[in-house]
Parts: structure tokens; sequence; C-alpha cells
């Protein structure tokens, strides 16, 4: 992976107060570019790690860089960090406080200084974005679940953030919602945004995600997705399954269907065409 880290945790422990490290010696990179797929079973770390990220916690020990530059904990340092880098919880509910759709993505860019005009611009933007610009001047309270998960994630896309760190962003959508939010993270993506989602789905992961994070007790194994997905042992370690990807492509292995170094198919298109013996677009 040569793309350069945005983000890094350098030698990052935490833990919270009268309870063991959740994380000790952390090494890890947010890399430029890249859809980073971070996985592992319920208590594991993810949401101290991406609040570590965010500015949202401060590591006991070591350091969080942003290109190479050691990020400062005073309010000017947190206010550079948050251009850069934005948090979406899991639950919506967790994060949206205004009275409507357009005055709760408006307050970040807001506290900003930024000018009337510019807000504005920014506002009409990450509503596009989100395919959600209908919903401005909707109140919060009468949203859809789907739509107030939207509106959370527009809130973040306005700070025009370089990175853009999701928490089970597909959690509790139906499967016509999750297609929508994935092809909007494609188009963020797109733009320039370096995408981070913390997810349970070993088989989103593999199909939407370059690389994969894997915390174990053992620490954070990163790797691209299709490799470090296909390593049984480790998934096993972070209380994951095999991708049904892959354990259909070993089962067609063990059948002579397909090449030792044939990738596992990602979607069911692929699949066909793999059992069509065509070979798998992407």
């Amino acid at each position: 992976m040569s793309e350069p880290a945005v983000l890094s945790l350098r030698g990052a422990s935490f833990g919270y107060e009268d309870g063991p490290r959740v994380l000790d010696g952390l090494d890890f990179d947010v890399r430029e570019g890249r859809a980073l797929a971070l996985l592992g079973r319920n208590g594991s770390g993810k949401t101290t790690l991406m609040r570590l990220l965010s500015g949202g916690l401060r590591p006991d020990a070591g350091r969080l860089t942003v290109d190479g530059t050691a990020v400062t904990y005073d309010r000017a340092g947190l206010t550079r960090l948050r251009t850069t880098v934005q948090l979406v919880v899991q639950d919506p509910d967790d994060q949206l406080f205004a009275a409507s759709v357009g005055q709760d993505v408006s307050f970040g860019p807001l506290n900003l200084g930024l000018s009337d005009a510019e807000v504005r611009a920014r506002v009409a933007r990450a509503l596009a974005a989100l395919d959600i610009a209908e919903l401005a001047d909707r109140p919060t309270h009468l949203l859809s679940y789907g739509q107030r998960k939207r509106t959370a994630i527009a809130g973040a896309v306005a700070m025009r953030p370089r990175v853009l760190i999701l928490d089970e962003p597909t959690a509790g959508l139906d499967p016509d919602g999750q297609e929508r939010l994935l092809a909007t993270l494609d188009g963020l993506r797109a733009d320039g945004t370096t995408v981070v989602m913390a997810t349970h789905d070993v088989d989103l992961a593999l199909r939407w995600a370059d690389d994969a994070a894997l915390l174990t007790p053992d620490g954070v194994r990163t790797g691209p997705a299709a490799g470090t997905l296909a390593r049984p042992e480790l998934l096993a370690r972070a209380g994951l399954r095999l991708p049904w990807g892959v354990a259909a492509a070993r089962l067609l292995r063990a059948h002579g269907l397909l090449g030792a170094t044939a990738a596992a198919p990602r979607t069911a298109e692929e699949l066909a065409a793999l059992a069509a013996g065509a070979p798998a677009t992407d």
C-alpha cells in the first residue's frame, strides 16, 4: 500500500477509568483514498479506535498525527482536526439535535465561522450528495430511520473532511437503503474523501473495501481486503466468519472449478460469472 497516511496513531494506548486497556501500543494508519473496513467482535475496541482517530478521545500514551504532524488537543488543534476528519456514530439520534434537516447540517460549518453564502453552499452540496435535498426544511423528528442516517452523514460531509469515519452505517437499513448508501459513499470517494467504515458484515467489507483492519486480542491486523478476509484463522481471532464469497471460492476450488489464484467472488453476479466459466468483472 503506497498511498500516504492521512491519519496515523503511533504507540497509542487507551483505557477507560477503572477498566483494562482497550488498546495498547497501537500503530495504525488511514491511507489517502483507500476504502477501509474496520471489523471485530463487540468490545474489541472499534469504537475506541474511531474516537481516537477523530479526536473524541485522547490516547493515554502515544500520539495521533495528520500528515505526519502531531495533533494537539487544545481548542485550536481539535478544530483543525475536525476539518480533516469527521465521525458519524451508529445511532443518528445521538447526533441530530436541530429542529430541521437544513439547520442540523449547517451547524458544523457555522461553527467554523464561514460566511452565510459558504455555509449555504456547503449545506446544499451535502444534502445533494446524500440525496436528501428535498428534506431541507423537514423537522428531524419526522424523518424515517434511513433519512436520519443520511442527515447525520450530511452534517459530517458539510464539513468537507478528508476522512469520513462511519460506525455501522448500514445497520438498520433495508437492502435498498444499504445500496443507496453505498452508492453515496462511492460518490464521496470519487470526490476525494477517504472513507473508513466499522462493520460486522464481512460480506459487505469484502465487496466494498480496499483494505480491512481486523481487531483481535493480539492487536490490529491490516491489509488488502481480499487477502485479509480470506484468512480463517485471523477471522476466528476477530470473532468473524469467512465471507460467503471466500467460502464459495474454496468450494469451487475443491471441485476443480476455480483456479488457485482466481479471486473470490464479491457479488452474486461475480459468482454467476465464475459458475458459467466466464471471468468475473470488477
